[in-house]
């Protein structure tokens, strides 16, 4: 019998027996309260509120406007549908970076006014003293490697990374920091799969890909992406699993047509 399909619920402990047992994890985003639930009854081990809400739900261009208090209310929705997932809250841009006790604060924020289960940051090395500082106080903290999107200006661009020697090397580095600093798990996103590979066969802790190749211990896609409601994004890594833009458009337009026709509401549909 596998792992995840006798736990009641997944914790952090789960996801380690996962891995030592070579199954793999599953991971969406959800940002809201009846998406939360249907992913709930899915049975996906890991619900990622992501700062991803950004885009999909606000429509910025990047990660970076979303606040604190915007994240608070997203977790907060998606715990109060959730039964058996382990629920990911992002730190948002601005909230960690460059200062322990904000980060602390922060994630203390999360767990206390959004129940969250957990926080996710970006970043290695230079990271490090935030992600000590939240673990100091028990709060279960995921890494984010490779392609980090709330650096985008850094970087300047969306491209794969880890992909010169240098790079590579510096990231493996970091997962290893980070799994040391205490880490339950890490996303890596758009790096080559065998560099994908390398990093989960030497760490311990489970590491979930994102266009990270086969070689990892779970997957990560943003529910709104596989399901096809956002048409414009299509990078390589994603597979589409419905086309939902599509069926909801013909959906809205035969209400609209139904409404204007008259022939909606007909007699079994009043009072």
């Amino acid at each position: 019998m596998s792992i995840h399909k006798e736990v009641k619920k997944i914790t952090t402990h789960v996801l380690q027996e996962m891995k030592q047992n070579n199954e793999k994890i599953s991971m969406l985003t959800g940002y809201d309260y009846s998406m939360a639930k249907i992913l709930d009854e899915a049975g996906v081990d890991i619900i990622l509120v992501g700062d991803s809400a950004s885009n999909v739900m606000a429509g910025h261009e990047t990660t970076l406007p979303i606040t604190l208090n915007e994240m608070i209310y997203h977790a907060s929705s998606v715990i109060r549908a959730i039964n058996r997932a382990l629920v990911v809250v992002d730190l948002p841009f601005g909230s960690y970076q460059g200062n322990s006790k904000e980060a602390l604060t922060s994630a203390i924020r999360i767990m206390k006014e959004a129940g969250g289960h957990s926080v996710k940051l970006e970043g290695g090395k230079e990271i490090l003293e935030s992600v000590n500082r939240i673990l100091s106080a028990g709060i279960p903290v995921m890494g984010h490697l490779g392609l980090t999107p709330q650096s985008i200006y850094k970087f300047g661009t969306y491209t794969v990374r880890a992909k010169e020697e240098e790079e590579a090397e510096r990231l493996v580095q970091d997962a290893k920091l980070l799994e040391e600093a205490g880490c339950f798990a890490l996303i890596l996103e758009k790096i080559p799969a065998h560099l994908g590979a390398i990093v989960a066969k030497e760490l311990t802790i489970p590491v979930i890909g994102i266009g990270a190749g086969n070689g990892v211990d779970g997957q990560v896609l943003v529910s709104h992406d596989m399901l096809g409601i956002n048409n414009e994004f299509n990078p390589r890594f994603l597979r589409k699993y419905d086309n939902l833009h599509d069926r909801m458009l013909t959906a809205f337009q035969s209400y609209i047509k139904d409404v204007r026709t008259g022939d909606f509401p007909n007699d079994s549909e009043q009072y």
